[in-house]
């Protein structure tokens, strides 16, 4: 089999690490391995425990590697968290010729990158939403127009320094090369959206175990992005106080017997618990779902008012898709749909070919979405790259002083999609 453009994603979550191996062929993308491991380094999708997530890192891509049958040197990784902010800008330049060039929507790109950025954070993304030219609105590729002045209207996705220095220092110490850092639900975007739900207004909501990232898309574009600070995790560890029981069977509970809300519980159904100290118990299946149902509805209130502010009740056409391994409590759908008021459909990694029954759950979203980021063809792409170009321009020198003291590491100042790398010397 030939092999010409491998890539891997990895996804650094707080419940797990998750490694995809894919090879982009003009066909589609093809999966060839992925590795798992259960992530105990992370909280709320910031590293806590470097030594941890280093360990499950590496097992992750070892796993991924083997079943892939190659050897991993560089990923795209993900990042997620409530330090991640997005906010809009604009930026207009003069057009030096009769037609608009690639290098001119790079300066007008580069000028709305010009906003102010506090010095603990760090540019992301610069994602294109869309351009004016000579007062014309709404064009998505002004690339060979005539006119004198263009404006670019950009969303500017933001990362804290510290949290994206360790996420950079684990990979490191992993022995890998960081080849480009995506926020979270724009990388999940590409293994569940269609380019038709992108273009309309779709809401998608990434549901990781410690936060959840919402990400808006108009246009063809990622028009808004945040982060709540609630996931998965908190579900669990409701069950875990109310029941008293370890982490351990919550999270068992959780998968096999919980429920958003109580009414889709039928009153004769019981489940056995083992408590803390080893007793087990007998007790109605509705009392999970009576404990998980005030989360939930928390938890739609968040996302409700971040709907809001995105203006996604106005101009979410294609309404909502919800994603990751949380999305999976029984009936968590449904209910977002009433609370929510909008449509609302589960979101799965698609159009995958070779290990494609083990990528059918929305758990693996961001890892999919991770390993084919960037492979689509949209408008504007190559100016979105370079907008990526200056990415930890700031956070060099903290990450040189990581590694000035470690032997087997070297700084390389050249970029790859824009995204610092550490090279190692073995």
């Amino acid at each position: 089999m030939t092999r010409q453009n491998i890539v891997v994603g990895l996804d650094v979550g707080t419940t797990k690490v998750c490694a995809v191996v894919a090879d982009l062929r003009d066909s589609g993308p093809d999966i060839l391995g992925l590795g798992m491991s259960p992530s105990t380094g992370l909280r709320k999708g910031i590293v806590i425990n470097i030594d941890e997530t280093v360990g499950s890192i590496e097992k992750a891509v070892r796993e991924a590697g083997s079943s892939a049958g190659v050897r991993i040197k560089s990923v795209s990784v993900g990042i997620s968290g409530g330090h991640i902010k997005g906010f809009d800008s604009s930026g207009a330049v003069g057009i030096r010729g009769k037609e608009v060039s690639p290098s001119d929507v790079r300066r007008a790109i580069d000028s709305a990158k010009t906003a102010y950025i506090p010095l603990d954070r760090e540019l992301l993304h610069a994602v294109p939403a869309e351009f004016t030219l000579d007062g014309q609105d709404g064009i998505t590729n002004p690339v060979g127009m005539s006119g004198v002045r263009l404006e670019a209207g950009v969303h500017i996705v933001t990362a804290a320094v510290s949290p994206m220095q360790n996420l950079l220092k684990c990979c490191g110490k992993a022995g890998l090369e960081v080849a480009e850092v995506v926020f979270s639900p724009l990388a999940s975007s590409y293994a569940v959206l269609t380019q038709e739900e992108k273009s309309a207004g779709t809401v998608l909501i990434d549901m990781g175990g410690g936060s959840t990232g919402i990400a808006f898309f108009k246009g063809g574009s990622l028009r808004y992005a945040s982060v709540v600070a609630v996931g998965g995790n908190h579900f669990t560890n409701d069950l875990a106080v109310g029941l008293h029981v370890t982490m351990n069977e919550a999270e068992k509970l959780k998968r096999e017997a919980g429920a958003a809300y109580e009414s889709i519980v039928p009153s004769s159904e019981e489940i056995q618990i083992t408590q803390v100290g080893g007793q087990r118990r007998t007790l109605p299946r509705k009392y999970l779902a009576e404990i998980l149902q005030p989360r939930c509805e928390e938890m739609l209130d968040l996302l409700k008012e971040e709907i809001r502010k995105c203006g996604g009740y106005r101009n979410a056409i294609c309404g909502v898709v919800i994603t990751g391994g949380a999305s999976l409590l029984t009936g968590f759908g449904e209910m977002a749909e009433v609370l929510l008021g909008l449509p609302v459909r589960t979101g799965a990694p698609r159009e995958i070919k070779g290990f494609a029954v083990a990528f059918e759950g929305p758990a693996y979203s961001a890892g999919v979405g991770l390993a084919t980021y960037g492979q689509e063809p949209e408008s504007g792409k190559a100016a979105q790259t370079d907008a990526m170009h200056g990415v930890f321009s700031r956070v060099t020198d903290l990450v040189r002083d990581i590694f000035r003291h470690a032997d087997h590491f070297h700084l390389n100042n050249r970029k790859e999609g824009g995204v610092l790398c550490l090279k190692s010397r073995r």
